[in-house]
């Protein structure tokens, strides 16, 4: 590796993977280089800088592509078509109108933020986004309300429980590392994630709607709202339908803490509650109770889960390279540079967990390299210092590991295509409602600290 100024390796490291961020914000802001060929350029010019073998350079890029898309390809093709079925039939239409006739058009975002936690616990991040997608939509358009006011508040709610709330996999993993209770864990953590989601969600973003204005034209837009109905589905069967993968999702985790992983009723369900084969069995039935039942044929059918695809191929596209920019990072050792700093620092250990996880969340992207590193560094400091609580520490760096998303985070490219926004507005609305959702989450953590 090249060092600079006479800085050490770790801070060399750091130092480059600066750089290489913002020449990507440059190249994508300044430039109007298309973002896919950016981040490629940014992936290997870290790389490059960091003194990684070349060979490595490419297999790591490769990784990370695949090792992002490899679930969220799948994901998004999946949820897009049932996004369109749920469309298509009018069920979309039809949960916006009883949310809005139950809250009214004034807190239809609160609606949505407290459906998103509720979603948001048993599913990925990803799945709850293309899952609940086409409703920010629909209800934009049907009430009127900025989509910026309506999907920060969806985006915040699956957000803070992804990386707060057992049983998501890197929180689950941090309740090991600090040998926490996990009853304790998922009611503590569900005690701090409301108030961050709200605050973040619903007040940051009727805030900031007024000040960025997106206009949901793009094709993908397009096919969850522009068709027209009569005839609407019942609310019942539609609110079925749509949330039948969390349904088996969460059975699955239920079945988990109940059975032991040699039963059988435990294999079949982590298979059926698998997020693939969850959405996999939902979009089959929803050919039937949005698509025959509502007198559409195969015909209709192929011809609607054909044309919603070719929208999410730059979204796919856009992912992958944000997950091969991330494993360089990674790769490089960046991530072991920032931890390598903060082993000095002599703070509590609830401050080092949140700063460690944040500093490596904005370094890498990655919410779960983040938190297992930090969780890995702190646990054995903690433990020389009685009387903190393991499983504040856990929601700790899980706080941590939602700060600063940004460039080289697959989410920020997500959030950004399907809300059609410029590079700008997205750290205007994403990075910042992650910043705060991670800054209020934390400050729920110390009050909790106070009275346990």
């Amino acid at each position: 590796m090249y060092s600079v100024f006479g800085l050490s390796h770790d801070a060399s490291l750091l130092l480059y993977a600066v750089i290489s961020i913002l020449g990507l914000i440059v190249l994508i802001a300044k430039f109007k280089t298309n973002p896919f060929v950016a981040l490629i350029a940014a992936a290997l010019f870290m790389g490059v800088i960091s003194g990684m073998k070349f060979p490595d350079i490419v297999t790591a890029f490769q990784e990370g592509v695949a090792g992002v898309l490899g679930f969220i390809a799948i994901v998004l093709g999946l949820g897009t078509m049932l996004g369109k079925m749920m469309a298509e039939s009018g069920g979309a239409e039809r949960i916006a109108r009883t949310l809005v006739n139950v809250f009214g058009e004034k807190n239809v975002h609160w609606a949505m933020m407290v459906v998103a936690v509720i979603c948001g616990i048993p599913v990925f991040f990803q799945v709850g986004v293309v899952l609940l997608i086409p409703l920010v939509f629909v209800i934009a358009k049907h009430t009127g309300t900025p989509l910026i006011k309506i999907g920060l508040s969806l985006i915040a709610g699956l957000a803070v429980v992804h990386s707060l709330v057992p049983p998501h996999p890197a929180a689950m993993l941090a309740v090991d590392i600090f040998q926490a209770d996990l009853g304790k864990t998922i009611l503590y953590s569900l005690i701090v994630a409301f108030p961050a989601a709200a605050i973040a969600g619903p007040i940051y973003g009727s805030y900031i709607s007024k000040k960025v204005h997106v206009e949901p034209t793009g094709e993908l837009v397009e096919q969850f709202t522009e068709t027209k109905h009569e005839n609407l589905p019942g609310f019942g069967i539609t609110l079925f339908t749509i949330l039948l993968p969390v349904i088996l999702m969460l059975l699955a985790t239920i079945i988990g803490f109940i059975y032991p992983e040699t039963s059988t009723i435990r294999y079949w369900a982590d298979f059926i509650g698998s997020p693939v084969v969850a959405l996999f069995i939902s979009l089959v039935v929803a050919f039937y109770s949005f698509g025959f039942a509502r007198g559409y044929d195969k015909n209709d059918l192929l011809k609607f889960t054909n044309e919603c695809l070719g929208p999410v191929a730059s979204i796919v596209l856009l992912i992958g390279a944000g997950g091969g920019f991330n494993k360089i990072l990674i790769a490089s050792g960046v991530g072991e540079a920032i931890a390598g700093f903060a082993q000095d620092a002599h703070l509590s250990p609830i401050l080092l967990a949140f700063l460690i996880a944040g500093l490596i969340r904005a370094a890498v992207g990655s919410a779960t390299v983040a938190m297992t590193t930090a969780a890995g560094i702190v646990a054995p400091i903690a433990a020389t210092m009685p009387g903190v609580s393991p499983e504040l520490l856990v929601l700790a760096v899980g706080a941590g590991s939602i700060m600063l998303s940004h460039v080289n985070d697959s989410g920020f490219w997500l959030i950004k295509e399907y809300f059609n926004m410029s590079v700008s507005e997205t750290f205007k609305t994403w990075t910042v409602m992650e910043t705060i959702l991670s800054f209020v989450a934390f400050l729920m953590v110390l009050l909790l600290d106070i009275f346990i």
